[in-house]
């Protein structure tokens, strides 16, 4: 039969209570010493008993914490011998420690999740700490990086040295791209980092991702729009000297026969020297045609000295009043800092820049209101030098957004076409970009990012 809890404690303390008095009423009768030790070590029992009686819910609560610590559940309560208050702990204890088991399941079956889960994407998820320790590597990271397993980011130094020091010097938020020679040739990857703090310790998450099939088409996708410019202008030239060759090769035969000197009059002849005048002009326009193709694929190194943007600006200035119309057209220019430095080619810097100015200027022939011109020279969120080319033209179209950078492609008439190219060609030399944004009707900017 249990036994109630508060008895339990209730008949302890009267234990000791009767035996203290028995203790008491041994001692004032004389009894022997042995008779009184007997009782006081009762009484010592009783309260021992009573003290781990008392600290049995602690050690329960306490075992419960600690196991909880060390990270086991597998705790049970048995609540057999108990009633009342103490049976109400040890219920709330057992429903803690299920909860906490449910957790814990569903915490592994979610990690379980994610693991496959990236173990199915196609770009490569690699997490490592500040000491290069990798704590997770997906199946397409291993894949990319040449490596079977990946446990430290200082393998990677045998597999290529141009890798392994882009990965464990970039920054969280950083962007690079690497080449890497593997057996299957040389790739493109495309490196992105960002970072987060677990338990004061930082880990950065790098993403890898094979882009060659992506510059492939671009490359392939650029040189069918280049084919397609060559081949329009070339078939514009050569089109109308074939067919007034054919023209005046009619004037000197009739019946497939040549004709003689003396039926040659001098209307034929006139023809045929106007005739020969223009095959001549559309055989030099040919040429210069492809002497301009020739510019922009033999484009100079670059000689990169460290100058002061502002003495650039000040050197563009200068060139600016030179332009046509340029008079028409307010130039205003923004610096910061004003002590900016590049290092970079000055001469091809300022012929990019020339050309921007030059289309600016362009563009705003048909502009009714009065035209501006602004260049902002400042430094980009990722904390790289910008030089920035704005206009209130009335911007670039949208179907032909993608098509300005084309080799030979223009809108105007007198246009020949290469003046953007080359232009991202110089800013591509110098490990930069040329990029446009456009609002119709309002401004164009054009950024020459370093």
């Amino acid at each position: 039969m249990r036994t109630n809890n508060h008895f339990q404690l209730i008949y302890r303390v009267l234990l000791i209570v009767l035996l203290s008095n028995a203790s008491g009423w041994t001692i004032a009768r004389g009894y022997s010493v042995g008779a009184i030790l007997f009782f006081i070590f009762l009484i010592i029992l009783i309260i021992i008993n009573l003290i781990y009686y008392l600290n049995s819910t602690n050690r329960k609560i306490s075992y419960f914490l600690n196991s909880v610590q060390n990270d086991d559940s597998a705790l049970s309560f048995p609540d057999g011998n108990s009633k009342g208050p103490v049976l109400e702990i040890y219920m709330g204890l057992e429903k803690v420690n299920k909860q906490i088991q449910k957790l814990k399941i569903e915490s592994r079956q979610q990690e379980q999740y994610f693991q496959t889960l990236l173990e199915h994407v196609a770009t490569g998820i690699v997490t490592f700490n500040s000491k290069g320790f990798v704590l997770h590597a997906n199946t397409a990271a291993k894949k990319m990086l040449g490596v079977n397993v990946l446990t430290h980011l200082n393998q990677l130094e045998k597999v290529n040295m141009n890798l392994f020091q882009s990965i464990r010097n970039i920054k969280p938020f950083e962007q690079k791209l690497v080449s890497v020679a593997t057996t299957r040739g040389t790739i493109q990857l495309s490196l992105k980092a960002s970072s987060f703090t677990i338990k004061d310790s930082i880990l950065t998450i790098l993403s890898v991702q094979d882009i060659r099939n992506e510059l492939d088409e671009k490359e392939l996708d650029s040189w069918m729009k280049l084919i397609r410019v060559l081949m329009h202008e070339i078939m514009n030239s050569i089109a109308p000297i074939t067919s007034l060759s054919q023209s005046l090769s009619s004037l000197f035969t009739i019946d497939g026969h040549e004709v003689l000197p003396r039926e040659i009059d001098e209307k034929t002849i006139r023809t045929t020297v106007r005739g020969l005048n223009v095959i001549g002009e559309q055989g030099n326009g040919l040429i210069q045609f492809v002497e301009t193709y020739r510019k922009l694929t033999r484009l100079p190194k670059p000689e990169k000295k460290l100058f002061k943007v502002e003495e650039l600006i000040n050197r563009i200035k200068v060139l600016y009043s030179s332009l046509e119309n340029s008079d028409r057209v307010k130039l205003t220019v923004f610096i910061n800092p004003p002590e900016m430095e590049l290092i970079a080619d000055e001469n091809l810097i300022s012929q990019v820049m020339l050309n921007l100015l030059k289309n600016a200027i362009e563009s705003l022939k048909v502009r009714a209101k009065e035209g501006s011109i602004r260049i902002t020279v400042d430094v980009t969120a990722n904390n790289r030098p910008e030089i920035c080319v704005s206009d209130n033209g009335p911007g670039i179209p949208p179907e032909i957004m993608e098509q300005i950078f084309v080799p030979f492609f223009t809108t105007r008439e007198s246009g020949s076409g290469i003046g953007l190219s080359l232009s991202r060609q110089i800013m591509r030399l110098h490990g930069g970009s040329l990029q446009v944004k456009s609002v119709p009707d309002k401004e164009t900017t054009f950024y020459m990012i370093f």
